[in-house]
């Protein structure tokens, strides 16, 4: 087997450019966009018929998780959406709820669940596997803040004050979660496979957060191209959900894109980016 590189996060420093938060709202010209990406789509594997649980992000309820959830149901996946409302950061009737969740659609279908989370629900899929590492087959995140500096997360503080806003306003319970999130986010990186996706255009999680260090035989960070409040609409992201998706139970291989995804993924964001995989 070939030497693999280390997987790192990425090296940026600080919060994401003000450009990218400013134009964030681009995100509608995303998804106006993502009927162009129908042959990208068509071209994507089938799925097993394994069980994916999908999480939104901050601020955002199942409706978000619509165009990931009909794509994935279209090839051959037993699509569930967690289930909680509306994600309105941590609160301590998730530190039971989604582990149970995920035992359950494990136990009703015998087969390991595949955690699919965007942004802050990547964090959610994190927590969740970490306590049912017997029902988890994989991990992809999304543009979501996977890793924690001693400074503190480096989102624009506009993000950051309206979580605080929202959190403080559900009182002292919706903190409970917090310090246990933050914890996980530090720790050493689960005997899993986990894909995080991560945009240098992302105007709220920026590289560094969104990105980890990992082992490469489990762990990669892959490039997309997009805003954060696009991804769940990014043809490209949902081609690339895809392919991580396929890979066999127990035989996960790191990303190596092929035809036509591989073309588009290198013109759009694999060209010249430090420790992304080589040439398929």
């Amino acid at each position: 087997m070939p030497n693999r590189r280390p997987v790192v996060r990425h090296g940026h420093v600080g919060r994401p450019r003000a450009l990218h938060s400013l134009i964030e709202p681009r995100a509608l010209l995303e998804m106006a966009l993502l009927p162009a990406s129908l042959p990208l789509l068509a071209e994507a594997p089938r799925g097993d018929g394994h069980p994916v649980l999908l999480m939104p992000g901050f601020m955002a309820d199942e409706k978000s998780l619509i165009a990931l959830k009909l794509f994935l149901q279209r090839k051959g996946y037993d699509v569930h959406t967690w289930g909680l409302g509306r994600n309105l950061g941590f609160r301590s009737k998730h530190a039971s709820a989604l582990p149970q969740k995920i035992r359950y659609l494990h136990h009703v279908t015998g087969r390991k669940v595949s955690l699919v989370g965007w942004s802050l629900g990547g964090v959610f899929s994190l927590y969740g596997a970490q306590n049912t590492l017997d029902c988890v087959r994989s991990i992809i995140t999304l543009g979501s803040p996977v890793s924690v500096d001693a400074a503190g997360s480096q989102s624009p503080p506009t993000v950051r004050a309206l979580y605080r806003l929202v959190s403080h306003r559900l009182g002292p319970a919706a903190h409970v979660m917090q310090p246990r999130a933050k914890t996980l986010r530090e720790q050493h990186r689960l005997a899993i496979p986990t894909s995080c996706l991560y945009s240098l255009g992302d105007g709220v999680v920026p590289p560094q957060e969104a990105t980890i260090d990992g082992d490469p035989t489990l762990h990669e960070n892959i490039r997309v191209p997009g805003s954060h409040l696009g991804l769940g609409f990014n043809g490209i992201v949902l081609a690339i959900v895809a392919d991580r998706l396929a890979q066999p139970e127990g035989a996960w291989q790191p990303f190596a894109p092929k035809g036509l995804l591989a073309r588009v993924w290198r013109a759009t964001a694999g060209r010249g980016e430090p420790g992304l995989p080589s040439a398929a």
